[in-house]
């Protein structure tokens, strides 16, 4: 809503106020002095590794990943093994989590095209959003390949008033290319061409058509190419439910870094052109685009370095996530007020994504909310290097930027949870979030 100077006092885990009210005596206090104090960051797209991959992530080092670039809340995909597809897994994994997370979470149940009635009745207080693989890769638990299967799911999460949040690539597009070229690509130059970006417009038209014929609320996660930005900003603009996601990565990186950068950036969907990346800053500094989200989908550096048709897709990113947009719209727009460009920050990494999915108590700094919140410091500039990591995987795409602006302390429920200037963490009091028709989460 605005910038200005203050204070925010916090009892009980909880906001008290906003303003010019002073602290009681002998309140420890925390002075913010030169930097801003953000709501806490929301990033809805993350994979964590639970169970089953943990030797690529866990919760332990994801959420220091996430405190460490300002998140205090995250979102976790249904990628595992055994996959969260029904609402059994999400309880039991739930269970494994409890106690190892700095961070607040929820999941995203994967939508099951064997059982898409799941959706129908999903139980609130489980999941309120369920992802949608059109196409697959090396992690994605099942992938939804016929058209009558995607429908039903869209029928059904009409029916039970679920967020489908989507991979949308048409899989048969990659299948087509893949049977003409014949042998896997050699080369990372070459991989764009074999996932282009058709398979992604295809996927966006045919989500269209399935929101107007159901008004099932979609949002289109990690969109990498002009001609969808086009496309889900025109259907935001005539009404129709559905939003869209831009990733840190395909906002920093373009084409020409995958022949640099090889198995650092092979990602799913592909880095596409440098026009692509301008029209995605676009749609950011428009406001066209819902959230921002990291896609944090650590793998080893083992993993990574295999021969090129066996290298998965996917890097880390929550850490660097608000750094590398932050640096990126200071860059591009020198002369923008720093007060304009940090609203629009918190818009899309804390007010929207709560709004969007429902996570009660967080995404603004008001009375009553979770005091969960961010020092940032707008004109720091530091160099990101391997020591700086804190995922299990240990490495960055990001390794040797040179950032402007920087976390300087992170406040989860009250409590610290990360500074800089010490390189400590807090303790790991991270919960699992019911749904915003529940009454509000305990204070911490």
């Amino acid at each position: 809503g605005g910038v200005r100077t203050g204070t925010v006092l916090v009892e009980q885990g909880r906001i008290r106020s906003v303003g010019s009210e002073a602290p009681p005596p002998g309140t420890p206090v925390l002075d913010a002095a030169g930097g801003y104090v953000l709501p806490g960051l929301i990033d809805s797209h993350v994979h964590f590794r639970t169970p089953g991959l943990e030797h690529k992530e866990d919760w332990t080092h994801g959420s220091r990943a996430a405190v460490a670039g300002g998140v205090t809340t995250v979102l976790d995909m249904p990628n595992t093994q055994p996959p969260g597809l029904d609402p059994a897994a999400l309880v039991e994994k739930a269970e494994l989590i409890a106690g190892t997370s700095l961070v607040d979470y929820r999941f995203h149940l994967g939508a099951d095209p064997l059982r898409p009635e799941i959706l129908a009745d999903l139980d609130p207080q489980i999941a309120t959003s369920a992802k949608v693989f059109m196409a697959g890769h090396h992690t994605a638990p099942t992938v939804v390949r016929q058209p009558a299967q995607l429908e039903r799911i869209f029928e059904a999460a009409a029916a039970g008033g679920v967020q489908l949040v989507l991979h949308a690539e048409e899989e048969a597009l990659f299948e087509l290319l893949d049977q003409w070229h014949g042998t896997p690509p050699q080369q990372y130059g070459d991989y764009e061409r074999r996932r282009p970006r058709s398979a992604g417009i295809a996927a966006v038209a045919r989500v269209l058509d399935l929101v107007r014929r159901y008004g099932t609320r979609a949002h289109i996660l990690h969109v990498s190419s002009a001609e969808e930005t086009d496309l889900l900003t025109a259907a935001r603009a005539t009404g129709l439910p559905v939003t869209f996601e831009l990733t840190g990565h395909h906002l920093s990186f373009t084409d020409a870094d995958s022949t640099r950068m090889g198995a650092r950036s092979r990602l799913s969907p592909s880095i596409r052109s440098e026009a692509d990346r301008e029209r995605l800053w676009e749609a950011l500094r428009d406001g066209a685009v819902a959230t921002l989200g990291s896609d944090h989908a650590p793998h080893t550096l083992r993993e990574k370095i295999r021969p090129v048709p066996e290298a998965p897709p996917g890097m880390p990113g929550v850490q660097e996530l608000a750094t590398a947009v932050w640096t990126g719209m200071r860059r591009r727009w020198p002369h923008e007020n720093a007060d304009a460009a940090i609203l629009r920050l918190v818009e899309h990494l804390a007010h929207r994504p709560a709004e969007l999915f429902a996570l009660p108590g967080k995404g603004r700094l008001e009375v009553g909310s979770d005091a969960d919140l961010v020092v940032f410091d707008p004109d720091q500039t530091w160099t990101l290097s391997a020591h700086e990591v804190h995922a299990k995987c240990g490495w960055s795409a990001y390794e040797g930027w040179t950032m402007t602006g920087q976390v300087r302390t992170t406040v989860t429920g009250g409590r610290i949870a990360w500074d800089v200037a010490t390189r400590r963490f807090g303790e790991p009091l991270g919960r699992l979030l019911p749904s915003a028709n529940a009454t509000a989460g305990r204070a911490r």
